[in-house]
């Protein structure tokens, strides 16, 4: 089963040398000089500086490579993934996809899969979400990954096929639950972020988690999802690495919040527009999730960091 990751961001580009360690693979990227430069120097210091590229990683950015593999990881951004994906449905269309981001799609409210099942109907669509930092997996350190796959067959069989030395991947069924995990916890990621920011403390912190994972919880079993999904590496054990390391970029732009900085606009931030959608879905649905909704109100500037922390605090007292 030969393999092929499209995107040569941070993640795609880590992933990329991981499998390469195992098997010949090949990194695509849509810039032809981005491509000759990390072909020509062996690492791609745009993205992933301080990272060889192993000899059996070949980068190009000629759209033929789509046709020569099997398996397709998508390591794009969410909300780029179903342009690019109608502007290259032919070349895709009979292929395993495994999506490899993180996200809701702002416009429709949907996850990765299935924006895949919908712009793609004829492949066969996974997910590969869970905690993990690219810089962590380009050095080839222990990393624990869900694959998400329906039916469980073909999970095997990608699940075999993209372990590598320093990548365990664990298999489940329940797309929903990895879709919702891996979503969810940039938003509260944000708002972690936000309280270190503004120095309201680790406690505070602590309880964003806490709570911010009951609302991934209250969505994901209203999606029809399993709880255990959310337990796992894709759901609690994503939300524990990205809500206590700056290496996360939703992490960071909450910092930017709470301190009162300029974030810079050129970094992908998938937390910001998850926020978004899922505040809108969450209301459509009579969802009650109070953190989502301050993370957005924070992201379009109608709280400060004091008038949210207040707000959350001067909520109805509750069962927990």
């Amino acid at each position: 089963m030969s393999v092929a990751v499209l995107g040569a961001g941070a993640f795609g580009t880590a992933l990329a040398i991981s499998l390469a360690r195992k098997a010949p693979t090949t990194l695509w990227c849509r810039d032809e000089t981005h491509a000759a430069e990390m072909q020509a120097s062996r690492e791609n210091t745009r993205r992933l500086p301080n990272a060889p590229l192993p000899a059996s990683l070949t980068v190009t950015s000629d759209n033929a490579c789509f046709e020569a593999h099997d398996v397709i990881l998508l390591a794009v951004p969410m909300q780029k993934m179903r342009s690019f994906l109608a502007q290259h449905r032919a070349a895709l269309a009979t292929k395993t996809l495994v999506a490899c981001c993180k996200g809701i799609e702002l416009d429709t409210g949907l996850g990765p899969v299935s924006v895949l099942r919908e712009a793609a109907p004829e492949a066969t669509a996974a997910l590969l979400t869970g905690p993990s930092f690219a810089a962590d997996i380009a050095k080839g350190l222990p990393t624990a990954l869900t694959l998400a796959c329906d039916p469980d067959e073909t999970g095997k069989t990608l699940q075999s096929s993209l372990s590598t030395d320093n990548l365990r991947l664990y298999r489940t069924t329940d797309l929903v639950g990895a879709e919702i995990g891996g979503a969810l916890k940039n938003v509260i990621a944000i708002a972690c972020g936000a309280v270190i920011g503004a120095q309201l403390g680790d406690s505070a912190r602590a309880a964003l988690m806490t709570r911010g994972y009951a609302e991934m919880q209250r969505l994901a079993l209203a999606r029809g999802a399993r709880p255990e999904t959310l337990a796992g590496l894709s759901g609690f054990g994503d939300l524990t690495l990205t809500c206590g390391s700056e290496q996360s970029r939703n992490f960071r732009l909450g910092l930017s919040l709470g301190r009162g900085e300029v974030f810079d606009p050129s970094i992908t931030v998938e937390g910001a527009a998850t926020a978004r959608a899922t505040a809108k879905a969450a209301q459509v649905m009579g969802l009650e999730m109070p953190i989502t909704q301050t993370v957005t109100n924070l992201l379009d500037q109608r709280l400060t960091i004091t008038d949210a922390a207040d707000q959350l605090l001067k909520r109805p007292l509750k069962e927990e």
